[in-house]
């Protein structure tokens, strides 16, 4: 484009037609159009072509079930409300995946010393929850049939999602820190502060 438009400055000056004050004007008028458009063509578009393609669906990771807690590393936590049942997540299984869901083992006891143990995640884009499975008496687990997310209620019985979905999981529907965060947050019973997780 620079080429071109120095070869016309060359070729309309060396015109031996009489220059006037129009034929001026007329020039300078199409080398401003050249000069603009070459500016135009060079500019930046503005257009981010490295950008993140957000319309795609979320899809959940694969996961590995843990080893079954022992009780050296569960930390309990308050739920709060009339319930008898205490709640305990097993610090080393706890971890945050890719997909943003937190993944945790939740050890629930009775007052009479019944207990129950799954492995189970909650993401908090969606503020749902996922049972992966049961723990057994021998360590081992069993898997849940039903491999659905379900919303986070606030009720008596599911409390416990609650709890840790708003004052230690998530702000803002994504996961507030990593693993060791969390679990710092739990160990010293200090529930995050601010904004609700829906």
């Amino acid at each position: 484009m620079n080429d071109f438009i120095s070869l016309l400055v060359r070729n309309t000056t060396s015109l031996d037609a009489p220059k006037t004050l129009g034929t001026g004007r007329f020039l300078a008028g199409v080398l401003a159009c050249l000069v603009a458009g070459s500016a135009i063509a060079q500019a930046p578009t503005g257009l981010n072509t490295n950008f993140e393609d957000n319309s795609q669906p979320w899809q959940e990771s694969a996961i590995q079930l843990p080893a079954a807690p022992n009780k050296a590393d569960l930390l309990d936590f308050d739920v709060g409300g009339t319930t008898t049942m205490r709640f305990a997540v097993d610090a080393k299984s706890l971890s945050v995946g890719n997909d943003g869901v937190v993944r945790y083992t939740l050890v629930s006891r009775s007052a009479s010393g019944a207990e129950n143990v799954s492995y189970e995640g909650i993401r908090c884009e969606s503020y749902e929850k996922k049972l992966y499975a049961f723990g057994q008496k021998d360590g081992s687990w069993s898997r849940s049939r039903r491999d659905k997310w379900d919303a986070i209620t606030g009720t008596a019985a599911n409390r416990q999602h609650a709890v840790l979905a708003k004052e230690y999981f998530c702000r803002h529907k994504i996961v507030e820190g990593n693993a060791k965060q969390i679990i710092d947050r739990i160990r010293y019973n200090q529930p995050l502060i601010g904004e609700p997780a829906r």
